[in-house]
């Protein structure tokens, strides 16, 4: 296997490396939504309910994803950190505690599973046939919860040297033998049983398992990462407690989302029931197409941030945070005109059902006026991350997840928008959020450069 894949992101043009980053992270995460996008289809050739159900299972799938994105992108900040200063032996320790948390938390997830997820979904209300089949789904998906953990570890480890291909290879091959697999399980082809949604559930499983033994082959491509070393290095109580420190509150930043996501499906049962739940999901799966692209220069812009900030480069990681802004919001910009043109026909690929359909062009036209403020979001995430204070975007992820309670029910309910209200509540949510992070994160990005030979203004 040839090494010196990775890229040294202390020296050379910072738009260089947020192309060289971003653009096969992005097409990685364009593939891995598509796959979400393939499993809704199929699954609402089933039925509304089973349609409502994975909908419904989806904040429960995302506490799953959310711990396993915690550690990944926790692992990518602090081994960046140590190549930017050019301590492999520190990076071999934080991986190697790395990997400790993996093994626990997917164990732990595993088990808790069958008594967790049944609570969760009657706690958002579920009821009927659609209860029964998200269970169904979330359960076997937890199952397999090991998978997740590992590829998401090692996608974080080869992030941090700038070599987001492997993931990249992994979910474009995962996609194409999802669309074999999900009808196979589904529908019983070739004399197999007819699954429904356990179907969907074990081929997402049995493509994670294998790009697992992928990814952890990719491992010998790094230039710095040696399974040798690693196994040579002693798993030591500081580094397991500095991985937890810096993983724990990205992971619960991440799960903020999944209880804004239960939030959002109570007050759309409340609101517009089964038919309101299941246009949501639809929607958030075209929202997140489009939004993609952005994705891939939040995690080069993490990289490149860490890396700078192990080698005490204050402008570089200034330069890198603005530029992949820019980006990202020439990006969004594309995303708005394309939703106000098709939001329509992309509609109709999930459901005939007229109801179903206007409910999701509603809330898609209505998310337009809110997609820019993720952008100051998501770099103030990197920013935090990179620079470890990763406390700090949890809190902003609580606030953002834990005031649509209030919203909702007051736009909903006491000005009676109905599920329109939802989805301007959702707006006002997120771009009060960014000016709140905003003005924070630049605060203490300067606090903790001040010290640096070239510390950035921000004014």
């Amino acid at each position: 296997m040839l090494k010196n894949i990775s890229l040294d992101l202390t020296e050379g043009p910072i738009y260089k490396h947020l192309k060289r980053i971003a653009i096969p992270a992005s097409i990685g995460f364009l593939f891995n939504t598509l796959f979400n996008v393939v499993d809704t289809i199929y699954v609402g050739q089933i039925s509304t309910d089973a349609l409502a159900g994975l909908t419904l299972s989806f904040p429960v799938y995302f506490i799953l994803i959310s711990i396993a994105l915690g550690l990944g992108q926790g692992t990518t900040a602090l081994t960046s950190i140590h190549l930017g200063e050019k301590r492999i032996d520190a990076y071999h320790q934080k991986v190697k505690a790395s990997f400790f948390w993996a093994l626990i938390f997917s164990v732990f997830m595993a088990f808790l599973a069958p008594a967790l997820i049944p609570f969760l979904f009657r706690l958002m209300g579920a009821s009927g046939a659609s209860l029964q089949l998200g269970i169904d789904y979330s359960i076997v998906i937890y199952a397999g919860s090991f998978f997740f953990f590992t590829n998401l570890l090692v996608s974080g480890i080869l992030n941090a040297e700038g070599n987001t291909k492997p993931f990249r290879n992994f979910i474009i091959v995962g996609f194409f033998l999802n669309l074999i697999l999900d009808p196979l399980f589904i529908f019983g082809w070739f004399g197999l049983p007819e699954l429904s949604t356990v179907g969907v559930a074990l081929a997402t499983v049995v493509v994670q398992g294998l790009g697992s033994f992928y990814l952890l082959w990719m491992l010998k491509s790094s230039s710095h990462f040696s399974y040798k070393a690693l196994f040579k290095t002693k798993l030591a109580v500081p580094d397991i407690i500095q991985v937890f420190a810096q993983a724990a509150p990205v992971a619960l930043t991440n799960a903020t989302i999944a209880i804004g996501i239960f939030v959002i499906n109570y007050y759309a049962l409340l609101y517009g029931g089964d038919v309101a739940v299941a246009a949501y999901g639809s929607a958030l799966r075209i929202e997140q197409i489009l939004f993609l692209p952005t994705i891939g220069f939040n995690i080069a812009a993490l990289s490149i941030i860490g890396q700078n900030f192990g080698a005490k480069k204050a402008s570089r990681m200034k330069e890198a945070a603005f530029k992949a802004s820019y980006i990202g919001l020439g990006i969004l910009t594309v995303a708005i005109v394309l939703i106000w043109l098709f939001a329509g026909p992309l509609m109709r690929l999930f459901s005939n059902d007229a109801v179903l359909i206007q409910t999701g062009v509603t809330y898609l036209r209505i998310a337009t006026t809110g997609l820019w403020s993720y952008i100051f979001l998501n770099i103030s995430v990197s920013m935090l991350q990179a620079i470890k204070k990763p406390l700090i975007s949890f809190m902003i992820g609580l606030y953002r997840q834990l005031f649509p309670i209030v919203v909702f029910a007051y736009l909903g309910g006491t000005l009676g928008f109905g599920v329109s209200g939802i989805w301007w509540g959702i707006v006002l949510v997120n771009w009060s959020a960014a000016l709140i992070a905003m003005p924070i994160t630049f605060y203490l990005f300067k606090k903790a450069t001040q010290r640096f030979d070239n510390p950035p203004s921000l004014g």
